[in-house]
């Protein structure tokens, strides 16, 4: 039994050792940065200093604001530092009663349900919701969680099916429709899911096409708008608001707390109470995992009432976006275009990402190189991400620095 069991602990150590030289050799290995200090525009970075901050998912400027630190400190001092329960036993605190009034009253929807973070909602909404003959169509380039939760939900619900249709094509997501129909039948309901915001390409989702193609086919409409909550629309509603929808044409979205909402962790699905009842009564992330720390949700609620009374804020971040994406073109590189924070430089080549993104950190703009896994293979980029709390300074220096690594890198 010993001599089996350091072979495999050998074998296993030999195997992830090659895998960690190769992405090294290949300029693909990831350091973890360690921040000394709160989220804002300029961060402090152990080993380098400060730097302006442009791969933070803070759109709006609230993870250090004020208010929302307080109310966390508050959230903590009546809440406590967890749950230490399942919510359905004792773990469901007057925190997150609030918390999720709020978030229903935000999208306009009848109810909405927390959960430690967007990746469970998302594995919850699934695989609680659908039922055998049920089928999940997805966008072809939809988050990971989503991904993730449909595989979940085949395994665990036998007869559950999925399908694939290509990045926001809405007439192949017609004829996968067609397919999805006739699999589902009379008696089986299709759910078509996508982002509202695509995190790695910064575009939209087309929501009216695909709320068009739903009426049409009888389909359940899910939107992931986790990069789009706090930042699209006039108000910061979110994608749906963008495209000027009634919150009422969106049957299910699920989001996080840890982007514009506070930058703190969390996620949560919101729609009509049946639907987040079944969350409740039969989820096996609700059943069999801790409840959001008070704290958090604290934090979260506040963030989400300064975004409703402030909507400058939204403006604030339009505006900074806007002279981004003119700088970035100014200083000789693509940006893909699309309304949104996110702004991806493709350069192509992983390693080549990689390094030029280290490079910008030494120039004094933290921004990061993505390449596959992440996104296709040959289409690695730089992603650069704008908060309303960035001022023209830190836009400024990102230009010049942009221009300059433009010159070292010949790209």
């Amino acid at each position: 039994m010993t001599t089996t069991n350091a072979s495999g602990a050998a074998l296993f150590d030999q195997r992830t050792r090659g895998v960690l030289d190769e992405l090294e050799v290949s300029g693909q290995y990831k350091h973890l940065q360690m921040i000394e200090g709160p989220m804002g525009p300029s961060i402090d970075i152990r080993g380098v200093g400060t730097v302006d901050c442009f791969c933070s998912n803070n759109y709006l400027g609230l993870a250090n604001h004020p208010e929302v630190v307080e109310a966390g400190i508050e959230g903590l001092r009546k809440g406590g530092g967890g749950t230490a329960s399942v919510r359905f036993i004792c773990g469901t605190f007057t925190a997150h009663e609030h918390l999720e009034q709020q978030i229903a009253s935000f999208l306009g929807t009848e109810a909405a349900y927390t959960f430690v973070s967007c990746w469970t909602a998302t594995e919850a909404c699934f695989a609680t919701l659908c039922e055998p003959g049920d089928v999940i169509v997805s966008d072809e380039l939809n988050h990971a969680c989503i991904i993730d939760a449909m595989r979940l939900t085949t395994v665990i619900k036998k007869g559950v099916n999925k399908a694939v249709f290509k990045h926001s094509d809405m007439d192949h997501c017609r004829e996968v429709l067609v397919k999805a129909r006739e699999t589902a039948g009379d008696s089986g309901v299709i759910w078509l899911v996508t982002d509202g915001v695509f995190s790695m390409e910064g575009d939209l989702g087309n929501l009216p096409g695909l709320r068009t193609l739903c009426d049409e086919f009888g389909a359940m409409l899910v939107v992931d708008d986790s990069h789009g909550t706090g930042v699209m629309g006039e108000t910061g509603r979110g994608t749906h608001e963008y495209w000027g929808m009634d919150p009422a044409m969106i049957d299910i979205f699920t989001g996080t707390l840890g982007k514009a909402l506070g930058g703190g962790a969390g996620g949560y699905l919101a729609g009509s109470s049946a639907a987040m009842e079944m969350i409740v009564q039969r989820a096996r992330p609700t059943l069999f995992s801790n409840a959001l720390p008070c704290t958090v949700a604290a934090s979260a609620a506040k963030a989400i009432e300064i975004v409703a009374r402030e909507p400058e804020r939204v403006a604030k971040l339009r505006s900074n976006t806007e002279k981004a994406r003119a700088g970035i073109r100014e200083a000789g590189f693509d940006v893909l275009e699309s309304p949104t924070a996110i702004c991806p430089i493709i350069v192509h080549d992983t390693a080549k990402a990689i390094a030029m993104s280290k490079r910008l950190l030494e120039l004094g703009s933290f921004a990061i190189g993505f390449g596959f896994p992440v996104v296709p293979e040959g289409e690695a980029r730089i992603r650069v991400q704008i908060s309303a709390a960035h001022e023209d300074a830190h836009l400024e220096r990102l230009v010049k620095n942009l221009v300059q690594l433009k010159a070292e890198f010949k790209a």
